[in-house]
């Protein structure tokens, strides 16, 4: 099985990208939320793959971290959620998010996620909940003027746990608690 892939992209698009590994093209279903953090065509990409084999279809789905590839195979692991629904999920909601609507129940936020009726979210609560561990200790909740000055950065294209360690580290390194200085210090940190 293949478990993991470094090469040159070349080919990319939302949910689909194409890595040359040693001139070996392998076609790789991705989410959404890994095609804005890989680089441009022809960069290097390293992903941690989930090789799905079925009697007609032998796919491979990539993910930037093995956190993003153990909640895909655990949401392969729901009745009536395949690997392209479980792509989907993990393109409506970043992995924090998603096990944090889990583990709280919240239906409705996985109902929002397209392809998710109300039957698979419960049914994605009920099976899961139990499956992601021990709650992790949570950090402590952004301030508004944070979340205003990580909605800027989510604005100017940045994901949103990028922004949030830029401010993190931000605030670390003595910015002050007012929107524009926090945002200016975070935007380097961001641009680095």
């Amino acid at each position: 099985m293949i478990a993991y892939l470094r090469g040159r992209l070349l080919d990319k698009r939302p949910t689909q990208i194409i890595v040359d590994v040693n001139g070996v093209g392998y076609n790789v279903h991705i989410p959404v939320s890994t095609f804005y953090q890989l680089g441009d065509i022809g960069s290097e990409a390293k992903l941690y793959i989930h090789t799905h084999v079925r009697e007609d279809t032998l796919a491979l789905y990539g993910f930037l971290t093995e956190k993003e590839k153990s909640l895909f195979e655990k949401l392969i692991t729901v009745s009536g959620i395949g690997p392209r629904v479980a792509i989907t999920v993990l393109s409506g909601l970043e992995a924090d998010e998603l096990t944090a609507a889990l583990r709280q129940g919240d239906v409705a936020r996985l109902t929002r996620i397209p392809g998710v009726g109300r039957k698979i979210g419960e049914r994605m609560v009920l099976e899961l909940r139990e499956k992601l561990g021990p709650l992790e200790a949570q950090a402590p909740a952004a301030s508004g003027i944070e979340e205003d000055v990580i909605s800027a950065l989510l604005n100017l294209g940045c994901s949103r746990q990028a922004a949030e360690v830029a401010v993190k580290k931000a605030r670390e390194n003595g910015a002050a608690q007012s929107f524009e200085p926090l945002f200016r210090a975070a935007l380097e940190i961001v641009m680095k």
